[in-house]
């Protein structure tokens, strides 16, 4: 039996919630008026950066996602802060070199990240070894993260051995990460279980509440013996994000695993974010649909996310008849392609493939890039080897990369300052427009108008104060 000890928690509210229930939205003024508050709880760590806050800053929010950190960082005293990398697609969508791996790994460290937790859509280790060794050298906790998915490949014996090899490589922890929703309760006990007999690393579970048992899960998940648990407070739990904060805590109370939160400091954390979630809702950009149970993402172990990208691609095409036969196309494509988990890229690529075999009527007739680039190895190595004869046919004779994908690419922080130096007022623009070239050049043009604004007005004033 596992030994008995208060359960942790890191609380998403400031990023995956938001991420999963309104599109990154939530903006940084909303979040430093309850910083002080959320100080108190006693969390594990807040994860408040990484994953598609970076993007959706820049992007849609007009603000610099590095002076989000900073200010959370001022307001957060005691509690760890916590953020999400791809790897080394850092936050963006390729592959990019290692020196601007670790440019970005020690940015983060030094604007105030504590714990970095580094995924890889494939669970390909090579991907995230950059990552892990630029965070051991800056002395943060590097977490390893592992997206859980169902198949033949991914027996106990797969996830014990990845265990070890994450211990050895040198990671602080390990995070099972179920961004489907796919695992249930007894298989949260057994996975759990078998991992904490492979490796001493903390294990930090984080899922979605998407097929609706995710409580249930923590339950069985904290039991075994698993160390963290990713909760979100109420206002922005459930539905595509993670259980609530303050239901977890009641629900070990009194219990050897009661992490002794005081719940009316939670109420009223809770009261404050409730006036947003209405707003939200009234605005359309919280949609009650993500909010119920899809119990879809189990039978067909299929993303939430990727469930509603496939009905608007099949929507666009007048093909919504289609559907049920994209369903069934979704495992078969996926089984070609070595059963990679379906997370970001992962799951699109193979969604995408899927639609269009379905509605050419014939298997990879046409076959997008990503679904080339997969196949010719550009994303590193999937657990099964792919399909022979649907590889020949999307790439032909194409030479197959076995190495690291990244060991291809050569170092580029320099050249990709030089190509911006004209906007940098900051050493993390230049990562910014590394991640986001476009999205961050538009953001450079805002910020420098709003400061010429700010110039304008002061220059006014300064004349208005000196009459001639």
């Amino acid at each position: 039996m596992a030994e008995h000890k208060p359960i942790k928690i890191t609380e998403t509210i400031l990023r995956d919630a938001h991420q999963s229930l309104i599109a990154t939205r939530m903006p940084t003024e909303l979040m430093l008026p309850i910083v002080e508050k959320m100080d108190k709880v006693g969390y594990h760590s807040v994860e408040c950066w990484g994953g598609a806050t970076f993007d959706a800053s820049l992007r849609f929010l007009k603000e610099d996602p590095w002076d989000r950190l900073r200010k959370l960082r001022d307001g957060f005293k005691n509690t760890k802060l916590q953020m999400l990398l791809r790897g080394q697609n850092i936050l963006g969508y390729r592959h990019y070199a290692d020196d601007v791996v670790t440019y970005f790994v020690e940015k983060s460290v030094a604007n105030g990240i504590d714990i970095i937790r580094i995924f890889d859509c494939l669970n390909d280790l090579r991907n995230v070894e950059c990552a892990v060794k630029a965070c051991n050298k800056e002395k943060a906790h590097a977490q390893i993260a592992l997206s859980y998915t169902l198949g033949d490949a991914y027996t106990l014996d797969y996830w014990m051995n990845i265990a070890k090899e994450i211990e050895e490589m040198g990671a602080d922890s390990i995070c099972i990460k179920d961004m489907a929703g796919l695992l249930v309760p007894y298989k949260a006990s057994e996975l759990v279980s078998a991992m904490k007999s492979a490796t001493k690393l903390p294990i930090q579970l984080h899922t979605h509440y998407t097929s609706g048992v995710a409580s249930m899960t923590y339950l069985k998940a904290v039991e075994a013996g698993v160390d963290v648990i990713d909760c979100a407070m109420s206002p922005f739990a459930l539905g595509t994000s993670q259980p609530a904060t303050e239901v977890m805590a009641e629900t070990f109370r009194d219990t050897p695993w009661d992490p002794n939160y005081d719940q009316n400091l939670l109420a009223e954390i809770a009261d404050y974010f409730r006036p947003f979630r209405e707003e939200c809702l009234k605005s359309g950009l919280l949609d009650p649909k993500v909010m119920g149970v899809n119990i879809k993402t189990l039978l067909y172990q299929v993303p939430g996310g990727m469930l509603s990208n496939m009905v608007s691609q099949l929507k666009e095409q007048n093909a919504s008849d289609k559907y049920d036969a994209v369903l069934q196309e979704i495992p078969r494509v996926r089984k070609d392609f070595g059963e990679p988990p379906l997370v970001t890229p992962s799951s699109q690529i193979v969604g995408t493939q899927a639609v269009f075999n379905v509605l050419l009527g014939e298997r990879y007739k046409m076959a997008t890039g990503e679904t080339k680039d997969l196949l010719s190895g550009k994303y590193g190595q999937t657990v099964k080897p792919f399909n022979a004869e649907v590889q020949k046919k999307v790439i032909g004779d194409k030479e197959v990369i076995t190495c690291r994908p990244a060991d291809l690419i050569p170092n580029e922080l320099d050249k990709i300052e030089a190509e911006m130096k004209q906007w940098k007022q900051q050493d993390e623009d230049v990562l910014s427009y590394a991640l986001f070239p476009q999205v961050a050049v538009d953001y450079f043009k805002y910020r420098q108008a709003q400061q010429e604004k700010v110039d304008m007005t002061q220059a006014d004033t300064k004349n208005a104060a000196y009459p001639v």
